[in-house]
């Protein structure tokens, strides 16, 4: 296999947050239902909120993605790579050592 890949990737740590709610969940949390009132219905009265669907929401840390690029031929090492990466731009930290494939292409 001849060329090349763009691979992204992202730093794990210990104090990321991911958490996976409904919508109808989030709604029914008093405080978010009142500043939803607040926002969206000022001064009326007898207001309900509600959901058609069951949609999913997850709240995540928000992550810097970086990316290098590796030859085709390596790809069953890209989590190595990534870490290899990750270690020569220093940035393993602390509670950050682990790292995620994000996405990667081909060119």
């Amino acid at each position: 296999m001849k060329g090349s890949m763009k691979v992204k990737y992202k730093m794990l740590c210990d104090s990321d947050v991911s958490i996976e709610i409904t919508l109808s969940e989030l709604l029914r949390n008093e405080k978010v239902a009142k500043v939803i009132k607040s926002e969206f219905a000022k001064g009326l009265r007898n207001i309900t909120i509600s959901s058609l669907e069951n949609i999913k929401m997850e709240i995540s840390t928000q992550k810097e993605i970086f990316e290098f690029k590796a030859d085709k031929k390596d790809f069953a090492d890209l989590i190595e790579l990534a870490e290899e990466d990750a270690k020569e731009h220093k940035r393993i930290k602390k509670g950050c050592a682990g790292v995620e494939i994000v996405d990667f292409s081909t060119n």
